[in-house]
């Protein structure tokens, strides 16, 4: 076998010298045979683009984590059990968001202090349908007024196995009458929309969840007062705490419209509660993510099949959502009164109502057939000049004495000749209150006369009503401190054969 000749230890592959150090003596007349090496980046770059890496893998891992072990806490009820004959899925995704008047894990500071005594009544204190469009990019929020006549079908009562056949019913006495299951079915009857999963949420984890995304901002161009929650906001911007988000969705007599008004109000906080949960990087902070969820989810009962799958997903499309990429509306009403044995309820207008749903069926944007501004409420933006507010009763069917509850001179008679001026049947002769250090101006009233109350109220903007037992008809106004005149109102029935439709950047306050 031939042997290789030795290499020549002077030479290089290149038959360049060799100096003595073993590395070749550069050639400055020749090109070398080999491509330039490529440019090494920095390697602080290097090292950020790992640190960033692992910081995006570490927080999806932790995301994932607690959203699994959070999502063991979570209460679970059945409210699709042995349901027959549902409507067919639409696109998108259907949550049957309802509030309860829970409220046995406040404390009885919270209690007092926020006026949540009394007994609960077991029933939905607040009921929404949540749309999440098919691409995860808008929110579509259909408020059902809690006293919204329905037909309950037959059913078994869960908690003493009696058999119940089809009866009518308010919408909100469903839950008491047969839990999250005819809940569903009521409104699923109703509605002609499949529900694909029920949240339930009582007042404990409402408060946490305001209290743990530091407080959440809405504004209003009129004072609300309201003696039954203690709400007490004057005109301006305010940032709510827990406590006090809660009197201010609950409000229910601060306005004539009563239960219309107070949906108007839950929308525009949940439109602030979206703003604030977006702008803030909660939903890009795995941490300030786990207390959030923590705060919702350690109090609220879900369907089996809402898991962590589902939150990921709704916390993913969150991220890019702004308050425009939600909208709100109400189910039109046609027809208010009372129905023997069930009480004051409104019934739908059922062509609007058909026509709202198969909106949220089809994944069509509510706002596009028609967006507004809303027409009633103290809150609302003055932008058509002053109106007359609608108010359940006549003024002229309204017996009012007045008393003056301060010792400014001539309060008295001032009010009592402004209401006369506005229609309402005064005595004419106004007296001095027994206590004279009225800051706020009261309307007393019997409560077999509230609606009576309700109206009158409207005609004093920032007045609290305070109920009386035994009073009878005659109201009594109590003319306060910040007494500042009388606004015209108009008996009518906020009848709505329309959605009013808004988007979550038309209801939430304007930036500084």
């Amino acid at each position: 076998m031939p042997s290789t000749p030795p290499r020549s230890p002077a030479r290089s592959g290149a038959g360049r010298p060799r100096p003595r150090g073993g590395r070749p003596a550069p050639d400055r007349t020749h090109r070398p045979p080999w491509p330039p090496a490529p440019r090494r980046r920095p390697r602080w770059a290097m090292r950020a683009m790992a640190t960033l890496s692992a910081v995006a893998l570490a927080s999806a891992g932790i995301g994932h984590l607690v959203i699994s072990s959070l999502d063991a806490t979570i209460t679970r009820v059945d409210p699709f059990k042995d349901m027959k004959n549902r409507p067919r899925a639409g696109h998108g995704m259907n949550v049957l968001l309802v509030g309860t008047d829970g409220r046995d894990r406040v404390s009885e500071a919270l209690r007092r202090r926020y006026r949540l005594g009394g007994q609960p009544c077991h029933c939905t204190d607040t009921m929404m349908i949540v749309h999440i469009s098919e691409d995860r990019q808008r929110a579509s929020v259909v408020s059902l007024p809690r006293d919204s006549y329905a037909e309950a079908p037959a059913h078994t009562d869960p908690a003493t196995g009696r058999p119940h056949g089809p009866h009518p019913l308010k919408l909100n006495a469903a839950y008491a009458e047969g839990g999250p299951q005819l809940t569903v079915r009521t409104v699923e009857d109703m509605t002609h929309l499949k529900i694909d999963h029920y949240l339930e949420v009582d007042f404990t984890s409402f408060m946490r969840t305001v209290d743990v995304l530091g407080g959440v901002q809405v504004c209003t161009t009129h004072p609300l007062k309201d003696g039954y929650t203690g709400l007490d906001l004057p005109a301006g911007t305010h940032t709510l705490t827990g406590g006090q988000a809660l009197q201010y969705v609950r409000a229910r007599h601060v306005d004539a419209a009563s239960d219309l008004g107070r949906m108007e109000r839950q929308q525009r906080f949940l439109a602030a509660l979206v703003d604030r949960a977006t702008s803030s990087g909660v939903l890009l902070n795995p941490l300030k993510f786990r207390d959030v969820t923590r705060a919702v989810l350690g109090s609220v009962r879900a369907d089996r099949g809402f898991g962590t799958g589902e939150l990921l997903d709704l916390g993913r499309a969150m991220r890019d959502f702004s308050p425009r990429s939600s909208e709100f509306a109400t189910v039109p009403v046609a027809q208010m009164g009372v129905v023997k044995g069930i009480g004051s309820t409104l019934k739908w207008d059922q062509e609007g109502a058909a026509r709202l749903f198969a909106a949220l069926r089809e994944d069509r944007p509510l706002a596009g057939r028609r967006v507004s501004e809303p027409d009633s409420g103290p809150d609302r933006a003055p932008d058509r000049g002053p109106r007359p507010v609608p108010v359940e009763v006549a003024p002229g069917q309204i017996r009012v004495q007045v008393e003056n509850g301060t010792r400014i001179k001539g309060l008295g008679r001032r009010v009592d000749a402004a209401l006369a001026g506005a229609g309402f049947r005064t005595t004419g002769r106004p007296v001095d209150a027994a206590e004279r250090t009225a800051r706020h101006t009261v309307v007393a009233h019997d409560p077999r006369w509230d609606r009576s109350a309700r109206s009158l109220a409207a005609a004093l903007p920032g007045s609290e009503l305070r109920a009386v037992p035994g009073q009878g008809p005659v109201l009594r106004v109590i003319a306060g401190a910040d007494f500042h005149d009388v606004r015209e109102v108009r008996a009518e029935t906020p009848v709505r054969t329309e959605p009013t439709v808004v988007r979550g950047d038309q209801v939430v306050c304007p930036a500084p």
